[in-house]
């Protein structure tokens, strides 16, 4: 049920978010999902790929700094509210959401909306209770 994320920690510098995707693509790693927040500093491309296990390995042995996180994936519509459908729940049962990011796939009027709290346990909960879907991860892994 919970995805494996793959964050990443680059210099905010030019062309500095290549050289990761080449390390994955060449070790034969596919992406699924991505999100790239920065500073002034630094980013934190996040991913989440078909085998985060060998996507970790290639680029831990390219010399980049990367965690593996936790989060979950919820179908929504894909249709004006549906994003706010699923929030709502999330506000009414007082989780603190730390990001999301979501995408659209082949499944005609549905996109995922991948989640990370500090609690993920309870955010599941609290989604489940609501009749949310939950994405298995391999079904996210292997889209």
């Amino acid at each position: 049920m919970k995805i494996k994320q793959l964050s990443i920690f680059l210099q905010n510098r030019l062309g500095s978010l290549s050289k990761p995707l080449e390390v994955l693509s060449s070790a034969g790693v596919n992406i699924r999902a991505m999100c790239m927040a920065d500073t002034s500093e630094f980013g934190i491309l996040r991913l989440v790929v078909d085998d985060p296990e060998k996507g970790k390995e290639a680029l831990e042995e390219n010399n980049f700094l990367v965690k593996v996180t936790e989060i979950i994936g919820v179908e929504m519509n894909d249709a004006p509210g549906g994003l706010t459908s699923v929030l709502k729940i999330i506000k009414e049962n007082e989780i603190d959401l730390e990001y999301l990011y979501a995408f659209t796939h082949d499944k005609v009027g549905k996109a995922i909306l991948l989640l990370h709290a500090d609690d993920i346990d309870e955010l599941i909960s609290a989604l489940q209770n609501n009749n949310i879907t939950i994405v298995p991860a391999e079904e996210v892994y292997n889209l």
